[in-house]
């Protein structure tokens, strides 16, 4: 090209990268710069109370819980030695829960002997031994239903193994069903992370389903949003049993959405809200149980079709900032864009940790985490297409869930 003419292009080229930049620029912050769905307020929610006299979603009055008649709390155990004597004991301080029914579903560690010797000083402590799931049926709805059988407490407690309660945290939760006439409440652990692998993956999943479930919605009684944690999900137990227990569920590996959305169909409120300071909970003590458990679950809480998967990943991996700093090794000032648009991406995550009451300082794991999130995210997808998930040791279909829906 002859050297006025190079000279004349010289202009369209640079208007031509830096409209790139500009636009990647502008995607990038509207990742940013969109608001979460629940921000976490945990002492508004707390200490809320719904208007009393106020109607059920379906028009009539809601339930009035009352704190007397008890509470027996539910805890499946498969393989769970090494967290069960903990969960148990935080039970057993909680003054409102008058049985506690560990239920071994058929555990191959020390589980059911650290159970029976709890049992020796614990005297409303008892151990059911599950059987074999039944064809169609999850492992955990296996031993739930079992463990609500032939109970009369006015309240079930299920909880998992790996969850402790803090002094006081039933009685916070009757208070919380009291004051807004709920049939259920449910809280979101406070969750306890050690390796960098947890803190990396568990505060990332929280803080993307945090943008999906909102808390302000689930609790509108005028709402049809609802959502649960299974980790600690109260529920007064006429209601359970009128809208089928577990049993009704037997093959969702999301049973505690699943009660949700049908305790609220049913006309009755749910109340779901942040456990800092209630329960905590440390889901994962090893990067396998951690993969498997979200590959489990993540496709399913994500929205459960592969478009909504894919605008997932496509929102919460921090793929425009990489295309750029890509684009960076033949053009420097790409370069130094993509690694502006990455800091912006990672300052956002910083904030959106605080919101949801995770230490900044977890944002030093953000790459690992968007790509760790990803790969979940896609191997959560490939197993639902495939119609079968894994869970300690048993395989699920995911192509016959509550054939209720």
């Amino acid at each position: 090209m002859p050297a006025a003419s190079a000279t004349a292009a010289q202009p369209a080229i640079l208007r031509t990268r830096g409209m790139t930049v500009i636009i990647a620029y502008l995607l990038t912050v509207r990742d940013c710069v969109r608001p979460p769905l629940m921000p976490i307020e945990h002492d508004r929610l707390l200490n809320s109370a719904a208007p009393a006299g106020s109607e059920s979603a379906a028009g009539r009055p809601a339930a009035s819980p009352h704190t007397i008649g008890g509470i027996t709390a539910i805890v499946p155990a498969r393989d769970e030695q090494a967290v069960i004597a903990a969960c148990v004991e935080s039970l057993a301080k909680q003054s409102e829960i008058t049985e506690i029914a560990v239920v071994n579903d058929q555990s191959s560690d020390g589980t059911e002997a650290i159970v029976r010797d709890l049992a020796t000083r614990i005297v409303k402590l008892r151990l059911l031994e599950a059987q074999e799931p039944p064809p169609g049926w999850v492992g955990k709805n296996n031993a739930l239903t079992l463990g609500a059988r032939n109970i009369t407490s006015e309240w079930l407690l299920f909880t998992d193994a790996d969850v402790e309660l803090e002094e006081g945290a039933t009685t916070r939760a009757l208070q919380i069903a009291q004051e807004n006439h709920a049939a259920l409440v449910s809280f979101s652990p406070q969750q306890i992370t050690e390796k960098w692998y947890e803190k990396a993956v568990i505060p990332f999943v929280y803080c993307r389903l945090a943008r999906r479930f909102s808390y302000d919605a689930v609790n509108d009684p005028k709402s049809a949003a609802a959502a649960a944690n299974g980790q600690f999900l109260l529920i007064r137990r006429e209601v359970y049993e009128a809208i089928g227990g577990h049993a009704r569920f037997a093959s969702d590996v999301l049973e505690d959405v699943a009660l949700a959305t049908a305790v609220k169909a049913a006309g009755h409120r749910v109340w779901f809200g942040p456990g800092k300071g209630i329960v905590r909970a440390r889901m994962y003590r090893t990067f396998g149980a951690m993969w498997e458990g979200w590959t489990k679950n993540l496709y399913r809480l994500m929205g459960g079709t592969p478009w909504k998967a894919f605008r997932e990943g496509e929102s919460a991996f921090p793929w425009i900032p990489l295309v750029v700093i890509l684009l960076g090794i033949k053009f420097p000032i790409a370069m130094f864009a993509g690694v502006l648009l990455l800091v912006l991406r990672q300052m956002n995550y910083g904030s959106e940790l605080v919101r949801n009451q995770y230490p900044f300082a977890f944002i030093i794991y953000y790459i690992p985490a968007a790509f760790l999130y990803a790969g979940v995210l896609a191997a959560s997808y490939r197993s639902h297409a495939r119609g079968k998930v894994q869970w300690k040791g048993r395989e699920y279909s995911t192509e016959t869930r509550e054939g209720q829906k």
